[in-house]
């Protein structure tokens, strides 16, 4: 034999993975003819039913501890909700003891389902916690929030229930578009539907809040306003989520933008709402000064361009 079993031996994994040069492919399978011992020892390296066996095993234990967990995350969020089930009993109690009739007891149990939607469903529930926590919180709030304005008499809950509907788009959309199942829907859109989202609860608020107020020239003024700032928001959202450019470049922009809007957006709010922010034909505003919105809109192209160049070369560089 050419060479010695321990040489290739020492190859025989090198060989068996295919990280061997053509000539060492070569003299290993020629010493593979000749020697039976060598032989066995590459049929056993290609044996891989003690891997299949390890990583079975290893997924069974993984498995059987998921389970524990699950029941013992599933006892807890039980033994949370009978504790929150208490003040709904002894509500209950005193209220047909007192002769009141089940009055406060509704909305007793209509504000315990919101600390139980927070720390009951993420503990039950068996997949998508996130999006299952959120989706009851918002349930329980707007269920607490209508039984409260029935038993008030009030006419309120539309208005309230708009603005907290904003309000959790806001602070757990951006969460929510990132977890499962949404994300996978979504996919590069993420960005995109938070933003629509936000708009569309905010429209439905302030529309809400006009229903109810009932003011004259109250949608004028609203949307006079509220239009400009939003296409100005959506205008940055797409600076920077989708300008091929780095930071510096997107806050040069931005900054551009803002500078810009500072006095035409304001003179297009003005014109759009003159009737509504006027007294008896006086107007009581006054105008912003286009020589420091101009100067804001320089310093902001000169970093847009120092971005843009700084961008250039580096891409030259790599």
């Amino acid at each position: 034999m050419k060479y010695e079993c321990d040489v290739i031996e020492d190859l025989l994994p090198l060989y068996k993975d295919g990280a061997c040069s053509t000539a060492t492919n070569k003299a290993v399978e020629e010493h593979l003819m000749e020697c039976e011992k060598c032989k066995k020892m590459l049929d056993r390296l290609n044996d891989i039913s003690v891997d299949e066996l390890i990583v079975k095993e290893k997924e069974n234990v993984i498995g059987s501890q998921s389970e524990y967990f699950k029941r013992k995350s599933a006892l807890a969020g039980c033994v949370i909700a009978g504790i929150f089930a208490l003040p709904i009993l002894v509500c209950l109690i005193v209220n047909l003891v007192t002769g009141h009739g089940l009055t406060w007891f509704f909305i007793v149990l209509a504000a315990m389902l919101v600390p139980t939607s927070l720390f009951v469903i993420p503990l039950i529930a068996p997949k998508n916690k996130m999006l299952q926590t959120m989706v009851s919180l918002t349930a329980s709030i707007l269920i607490l929030l209508a039984v409260c304005c029935i038993y008030t008499k009030g006419n309120w809950f539309f208005v309230a229930a708009s603005a907290v509907l904003f309000g959790l788009t806001l602070l757990f959309g951006p969460f929510i578009a990132c977890r499962r199942p949404v994300n996978a829907y979504l996919g590069n859109r993420k960005g995109l539907a938070v933003m629509a989202a936000a708009t569309v609860t905010f429209y439905l608020m302030m529309i809400c809040i006009g229903i109810h107020a009932a003011l004259p020239g109250y949608f004028r003024l609203m949307l006079g306003i509220s239009i400009p700032l939003v296409l100005l928001v959506w205008l940055m959202f797409f600076v920077i989520r989708y300008l091929p450019s780095n930071g510096v470049a997107k806050t040069g922009v931005c900054l551009a933008l803002l500078s810009a809007f500072s006095y035409f957006g304001s003179e297009v709010i003005l014109y759009l709402t003159i009737e509504s922010v006027s007294n008896d034909g006086v107007a009581v505003y006054s105008r912003p000064s286009l020589g420091t919105a101009l100067v804001g809109v320089g310093i902001g192209a000169f970093i847009a361009l120092i971005g843009f160049v700084i961008g250039r070369k580096g891409g030259k560089e790599e």
